[in-house]
């Protein structure tokens, strides 16, 4: 059985990272609120299987239903199935934090924030 590979692309740089299930986390650069979204790569898709908020403000606000729980709101997204992220990136906020089996770390371990805009997507 083959383990799944995530891209990560941002212009012509592809770093392909070996894993089936990922979180995504960064902070919120007015409120430095921290969220969380967990995925599990499903063939060509990215399904998002839970989120967290540590808190409130500034179109951060947890979604109806969430529940609160070791200080995060938890919650399901709304959209659950997706064939990309893509993300902005600036280096005058923290990076995205990537994680997976056991270990987190900056999307620019991979790709520089000078790359520009990042998607993430399941590798073909």
């Amino acid at each position: 059985m083959s383990v799944a590979t995530l891209c990560l692309v941002a212009g012509a740089l592809t770093v392909a990272v070996p894993t089936s299930r990922f979180t995504l986390s960064w902070q919120h650069s007015v409120e430095k609120v921290l969220w969380e979204e967990d995925y599990l790569i499903a063939g060509g898709w990215l399904l998002a299987t839970g989120a967290r908020i540590r808190g409130s403000g500034a179109g951060m606000e947890p979604p109806a239903g969430s529940v609160l729980h070791d200080g995060a709101w938890h919650f399901r997204p709304r959209d659950r199935w997706l064939r990309e992220l893509q993300l902005a990136r600036s280096e005058f906020t923290p990076d995205y934090q990537l994680c997976f089996a056991g270990r987190c770390r900056p999307l620019a371990h991979w790709l520089s924030v000078q790359a520009g805009p990042t998607t993430l997507r399941p590798c073909p």
